[in-house]
């Protein structure tokens, strides 16, 4: 986030110089248009990179933790047939 930050401010600074800004930080002019846009709506929150966060059970809905309660035993079914297949041969 913070490479993030001190792009969106220099481009914000220097009246919205997106290609500069792009190749002075190493980054694609399509990118630092984005983190603009994104911090122009929603401020310097919008610039956490939330790819790969998966929110914890107590996060979400009911329906969603019990999807997931499914997918947790559905696994353990699987892993306890796959030890049974095993142990008979």
């Amino acid at each position: 986030m913070k490479e993030r930050k001190e792009a969106v401010e220099y481009c914000i600074k220097h009246e919205r110089n997106y290609k500069e800004t792009a190749v002075i930080f190493g980054i694609s002019y399509s990118q630092i248009y984005s983190w603009i846009k994104k911090y122009d709506t929603n401020g310097e929150e919008a610039l956490v990179d939330k790819r790969g966060h998966h929110k914890t059970d107590d996060e979400v809905d009911e329906l969603e933790r019990l999807r997931r309660e499914n997918l947790r035993l559905k696994q353990q079914l699987k892993e306890k047939d796959m030890l049974a297949e095993l142990l008979k041969k």
